[in-house]
C-alpha cells in the first residue's frame, strides 16, 4: 500500500468540515415541510453525507489513485448539494443569509477536495 501520509482522514479540515456541514443539513432540513421528506430532504441528506463517506471510503483504499477518485465523487456531492441549496431557497425553505452561508460552506469544502485531489496526484 503506498503511504499517504495521512494518519486519519479524521485529522483532515476538509473531513471535519464536512462532517459538521452534513449535521448542519439534518438539523436544517428537519423543519422543511415533512411532503419533502422523501424528496429534497432526503436528497440534501444523502448529498451532505455522501462528502465525509467518500473520504472516508476512500482512505480505506488500496492506494492512492483509488482515494482520489473517491474525492473527486466527494466533489460531486458538494456541486450536487450546492444545487439542492439553490433549490431549497427557491422554495421558500432557506433564507437568503441561510443559503449564502451554507454556499460558502460547500464552496469552500470543494475547494478543499481540489487540494486534496491536487495533493494526491503527487
Amino acid at each position: 500500500m503506498e503511504n499517504i501520509k495521512v494518519e486519519s482522514v479524521e485529522d483532515l479540515e476538509v473531513f471535519k468540515r464536512s462532517h459538521r456541514l452534513t449535521i448542519k443539513v439534518y438539523k436544517i432540513t428537519e423543519r422543511f415541510p415533512k411532503s419533502e421528506l422523501f424528496g429534497l430532504v432526503s436528497q440534501m441528506r444523502r448529498a451532505a453525507a455522501s462528502i465525509a463517506t467518500n473520504l472516508m471510503e476512500g482512505s480505506h483504499r488500496l492506494n492512492r489513485a483509488e482515494y482520489r477518485q473517491f474525492v473527486g465523487i466527494a466533489k460531486g456531492s458538494a456541486g450536487e448539494l450546492k444545487y439542492h441549496f439553490l433549490l431549497a431557497k427557491d422554495l421558500g425553505y432557506l433564507s437568503e443569509k441561510e443559503y449564502l452561508t451554507l454556499r460558502g460552506e460547500v464552496d469552500e469544502i470543494s475547494r478543499m477536495l481540489s487540494g486534496l485531489v491536487k495533493s494526491l496526484s503527487r
